[in-house]
């Protein structure tokens, strides 16, 4: 909220902001944190609340850069310009150009659109060559071929066939999940950090990630009920032909396909991913594992992740599949719980008139969400794993895995704020009475 109101002080950040006037999340994401904010070098600016002090000092920072962050806006829009003069249509821009944009605008202020044509050309070209051949086009050539398509649908039925499904783990490890979720809040702070750490590495040792993984393909724990897939029980991916980040299934209903498509249009620096056929052919071994993940420490993650979810009570009212109250559940529902959007939700809920919104009512979608907030914690909670398995990047210390549990929560709640911004813009003035509110802040 204190990012927000900052950011809405500038003038000349348009092509960085949404809608609404604020930052984009990848604003936040790929050129506030990372390089004008700066949480680690500047821990009064970390986490989800800062102090008086914190949020001072997150002003200044956003203030002093406020040149080149009018800069880096101009410079997003002559790459955008060009990028459709040379009919390039690969990738997302924001993701592929916005810290590029930083950078031209630190080394060399604002562009002027004329004489800066040509490095911006040799941007986009040095950009989409680092692609190395990793597109969306070379993957859907290669998964389309009638042979090859055989041959991994072939591999696919293999690698499910093969499944473990017993023996995983070593004893219960509720109460070491639970260990973990009271430490890890306090471990981004060094506080009780040994707990926290000695804990999590006998999940990991233990296999507690893939004994909880191995559970999803059973009716013991419901991978329907956690929101991961629309069957009673998750099914063998489908080798797939097409995607769209628009039309994406549930985590364990989505193609190989549409996971490796995803991966693409996620990455900066494609030359850093296997190629393509490597890819595919890791991705369907992957998808035939304990949650759809072949590093243990994430499978760990999402299992712990899963406790933590079952946890949240943004309306205080949800019946969650097996709760648990750790001080990483009281942390995030509490911020939750604050927040104007869930108070308002709140009082729909009592609320006589709220059986009568139909369906397809974007306010009524998310109240009902809010009653099972796990579903989409752990829908988002999957992707970033997702993402770092396939990048390789483990999580063995807790305040690392306490960045990621505590991100994926924000990540939601400001999804959540968004879409009550953008429904009710799209209410008359005369229905909106009872409608949740849109302030940000």
């Amino acid at each position: 909220m204190v990012l927000d109101e900052v950011w809405r002080e500038l003038d000349g950040v348009e092509p960085l902001s949404g809608p609404d006037g604020g930052p984009l999340s990848r604003t936040v994401k790929l050129i506030l944190d990372p390089l004008v904010i700066r949480p680690v070098q500047n821990p009064l600016c970390a986490g989800p609340i800062v102090t008086a002090d914190g949020a001072q000092l997150l002003a200044t920072r956003v203030h002093a850069s406020a040149d080149v962050l009018r800069a880096t806006a101009a410079w997003f829009t002559l790459l955008k310009r060009i990028r459709r003069a040379l009919r390039i249509t690969e990738g997302n821009p924001q993701d592929l150009y916005f810290q590029r944009c930083f950078e031209l605008a630190t080394g060399s202020g604002a562009p002027d659109p004329l004489r800066d044509e040509s490095v911006a050309a040799d941007t986009l070209r040095d950009v989409h060559d680092v692609a190395a051949g990793r597109t969306t086009q070379a993957l859907k050539v290669h998964v389309t071929d009638p042979a090859r398509a055989r041959e991994l649908t072939a591999l696919i039925d293999l690698a499910w066939g093969r499944r473990p499904l017993s023996g995983a783990a070593t004893g219960d490890h509720t109460a070491a999940v639970t260990v973990v979720l009271d430490a890890c809040p306090g471990a981004r702070l060094e506080q009780d950090g040994d707990d926290g750490r000695h804990a999590l590495d006998g999940l990991v040792a233990g296999h507690a990630g893939t004994h909880h993984g191995i559970a999803l393909w059973t009716n013991e724990v419901s991978a329907h009920r956690f929101g991961l897939t629309v069957h009673p029980l998750p099914a063998p991916p489908r080798l797939g032909t097409s995607a769209s980040t628009s039309a994406l299934g549930l985590p364990f209903d989505r193609s190989v396909h549409e996971r490796v498509f995803t991966v693409l249009r996620a990455s900066t620096d494609r030359a850093e991913l296997p190629p393509i056929h490597e890819l595919v052919t890791t991705e369907i071994a992957r998808s035939c594992s304990p949650w759809a993940l072949l590093d243990e420490s994430l499978r760990v993650a999402a299992t712990t992740g899963a406790a933590l979810a079952t946890g949240l009570r943004p309306i205080g009212t949800a019946s969650s599949p097996a709760a648990t109250d750790t001080t990483a559940v009281r942390v995030i529902n509490g911020r939750w719980q604050r927040e104007a959007y869930v108070l308002q939700a709140r009082r729909l809920t009592v609320n006589a008139d709220a059986a009568t919104l139909p369906d397809a009512n974007p306010l009524a979608i998310i109240a009902a969400e809010l009653r099972e907030p796990w579903r989409p914690y752990l829908r988002r909670l999957w992707v970033r794993l997702h993402g770092r398995d396939v990048r390789e990047f483990s999580v063995h210390e807790p305040g690392e895995l306490w960045d990621l549990l505590d991100g994926v929560a924000r990540s939601v709640i400001l999804d959540h704020r968004m879409r009550v911004k953008q429904a009710l813009s799209a209410i008359p003035l005369a229905d909106a009475a009872d409608a949740p509110e849109s302030r940000a802040s």
